[in-house]
């Protein structure tokens, strides 16, 4: 089984501000047709993101990301929407 993971700024049905988030879309939902691959999506976790979504995700994880000469805390949740799973950071 192969996998694959998108890494987008957008995707619909979360957060849409252009084309690139009806590719992103639609094509995870067109691959994972195929029986050998295995398709994940990570996001942003941008707050314009409908509440409808927000309460549906699992939180999986925190963990510090070294900016410069500071931490940044970040958080990893989990939402699996029409077989594909989501991971919003």
């Amino acid at each position: 089984m192969s996998n694959i993971l998108f890494v987008a700024s957008e995707c619909t049905p979360f957060i849409k501000t252009g084309g690139l988030a009806d590719v992103v879309g639609s094509l995870p939902q067109a691959l994972q047709k195929e029986e050998k691959l295995e398709v994940r999506v990570i996001l942003p976790l941008y707050d314009e993101i409908d509440d409808v979504w927000k309460n549906q995700m699992e939180y999986l994880t925190s963990f510090d990301v070294q900016l410069g000469w500071r931490k940044q805390e970040a958080q990893l949740f989990m939402l699996v929407h029409d077989q594909i799973t989501y991971y919003f950071i």
